[in-house]
């Protein structure tokens, strides 16, 4: 399995905080949502991009490993400080594999990054957790690399900043603690 360092996912985490908070969330029909619904919309709306993004990594080769899988949970609890509970992970893992079947891989990457595109720090999150999914079974498929490149040329993320972020990754996927299993 791929592991980014904690400082790696730190960086990222705190990436995310100093973009400063996300406009509040204004529901016409809040009181007919359960607290768990509620809870979950939240969640969505603040890391359903970025679930999304890896979802679209970790299906680019037609083939959803158990490591690809295991690297977007770990990520997305990570960023979120630990508070997404795995129940809201499926159901946005759920809602990105529904959105790709109705509406196609490159509509999705298309909305996955104009939803990001306001946000270049988010943008930058998003590459790199995408990119930590590609590298999770040791090897990029060129499908991945096709996604890869265009989730960067969407985000607006130029060559140099897609190399030094890949960098940072391999870097990471390069110094990561001898597996105790």
């Amino acid at each position: 399995m791929i592991w980014l360092s904690s400082a790696t996912i730190a960086r990222l985490r705190d990436q995310l905080r100093a973009r400063g908070e996300r406009p509040s969330l204004v529901l016409s029909d809040a009181a007919n949502l359960s607290p768990d619904a509620a809870d979950l919309l939240a969640a969505t709306m603040e890391y359903g991009p970025l679930c999304e993004a890896m979802y679209l990594m970790m299906s680019a080769d037609g083939k959803i490993s158990n490591e690809e899988r295991s690297v977007l949970k770990g990520a997305l609890r990570s960023i979120s400080n630990e508070s997404l509970a795995s129940t809201y992970i499926e159901a946005m893992v759920d809602a990105a594999a529904k959105n790709v079947a109705l509406s196609g891989r490159e509509k999705r990457l298309a909305d996955v990054a104009a939803q990001l595109q306001d946000d270049p720090q988010r943008g930058e999150v998003a590459f790199v957790l995408a990119a930590a999914v590609a590298f999770a079974d040791g090897a990029i498929a060129d499908e991945e690399n096709e996604t890869l490149s265009d989730l960067a040329e969407k985000l607006g993320i130029d060559d140099a900043r897609v190399e030094a972020l890949l960098d940072a990754v391999e870097t990471d996927v390069a110094t990561r603690p001898a597996s105790t299993s």
